[in-house]
Order: structure tokens, then sequence, then C-alpha cells
């Protein structure tokens, strides 16, 4: 771990249920700040459910969750966004603004104007550069519309990254190069950060803390290393086999 000691954000027994299907089931855990955590496992194990209850995205059928100290239920939500980025897969640019105004519509309807400076500088956060804030987003590929979604996220200077397969529709290049630089970010601003991925390769990868779901639990809380090493049980084991096995057939290709 390479956090400060300090627990940023805790889930007291957090519950969501759809109809007859829950999705999280008393989840309860603490993320210290300063760590960057990966939440992995099958489809519908309830980890992107999870992640949405911190921004209020989802709404817990019962539990609480803290960010800071305080439950997020009792913050208004522009103040909580306004501390919490968040990038998700399907990047959510506004086709009808520019790169420039869809990066400053956090902080505009929190009643801030960024500046041209602003705004060039967090693109170059996400390597472009600043003639990209002219631009419509259907000019872009989707590694630049990815960028400019991180670039987005960290408009409003958030103390916590939430990201839910932000790299999923990516070419293999684009998405281990944008991997990369959001660890960079994470690294030189100190944030603490919460990535949903499928991939267990990428979460073993960019992440200090591995949690895997199933079935709405977190059935499995350890360090890359020691999943590697064998630690977490069946189901986490049966995420780095994939992996593992697709690492053992490259090397017999080369011998």
């Amino acid at each position: 771990m390479t956090g400060s000691g300090a627990m940023v954000l805790q889930f007291d027994r957090v519950t969501k249920t759809y109809d007859t299907v829950t999705a999280i089931n008393a989840v309860s855990l603490e993320i210290e700040s300063g760590s960057f955590v990966a939440l992995v496992g099958a489809s519908g194990s309830g980890k992107s459910t999870l992640l949405k209850t911190v921004n209020r995205l989802v709404e817990p059928g019962g539990g609480s969750v803290r960010f800071e100290d305080e439950d997020v239920a009792t913050v208004p939500l522009p103040a909580l966004r306004r501390k919490v980025g968040y990038v998700f897969q399907s990047i959510g640019l506004f086709p009808h603004m520019s790169v420039g105004e869809n990066i400053a519509i956090g902080p505009r309807l929190a009643g801030e104007k960024l500046s041209v400076s602003r705004i060039a500088e967090l693109l170059e956060l996400v390597e472009l550069d600043g003639s990209y804030a002219n631009r419509m987003p259907h000019e872009l590929s989707g590694g630049q519309r990815q960028r400019i979604g991180v670039a987005r996220a960290l408009a409003g200077d958030p103390r916590l990254l939430l990201m839910d397969e932000p790299f999923g529709a990516l070419d293999p290049v684009t998405r281990d190069a944008l991997g990369r630089r959001v660890r960079d970010l994470h690294q030189e601003f100190g944030l603490t950060t919460v990535m949903v991925t499928h991939d267990m390769a990428e979460a073993l990868l960019l992440a200090d803390r591995v949690l895997v779901m199933d079935g709405g639990q977190i059935v499995a809380d350890e360090t890359p290393r020691a999943l590697v090493n064998g630690s977490g049980g069946a189901i986490a084991q049966g995420l780095v086999a994939v992996p593992r096995s697709q690492a053992d057939a490259l090397e017999a290709l080369e011998e």
C-alpha cells in the first residue's frame, strides 16, 4: 500500500437490491488516502454498482458511504461531485460542445469558469496539446476522447478519482499507454483512485490493492503480489489464471 494511513473512503454495510437481485450485499470496506484500488470481478458481481454509490449515481438501499468523514447522502451533489472525479467507459462527451467546453462542464455547473490556460494545462496532463480545446468530439479517436474524459474528471481538482471500466473500449496499445498515464497522474497529484475493471492483468499492473467481488460481496482483498503468489481464494485465483495462462502461452511461443 502507498497511502498515508488515513481512511478517506468508508463503506458501512452498503446494500443495494434491484427487485429480487441483490447487487451489493452488506459491503463494509475502508480505503486509505493515496491508494490505488482496483475492483475486479465477473459481470454482475456488483463492482460498478458499489463504485457508483460513492458519487450517488446509485443510492444504496441500506448502509452508508462516508467520504472524508462525511456521509455522502448528506452532502449536496454539486459539492460532492466537485471533490470526486469520475471517468467511465462510454466517455459521455457532449457531442454539441467543443473539447474545451466538455472539460469545463463540471466547474461551470459549480459556478466557476475555467480559463483557456487552465483547459490547456489539463489537456497537457493527458498528453494532448492545447489546440484540441477547439475540436469537436466526433473529430477525435476513441483514445483521444477517453483522454478528454480523464482531463474532465481532473478539472475540479478532485481528491478522489473513480474510474468505471475506463479503458475497456480502447485498443491494447492505447489502453496500456493511458493506464500508465493515469497511474502517473495518481502519483503526481496524490489522488485516491478506485478503478473498476474486468481485466485482472490491468488491476495487477496498476493497483496497490485489488478487491475481488462476487455475488455482491468482496471475496478477496489482496495486494497484486499476494494474488500472483496464490492468495485470495478460488475466485480470485480463477481471475489471475487468465493473464498467467496468456503469459505462459507467449513464453511458449518464444521457445
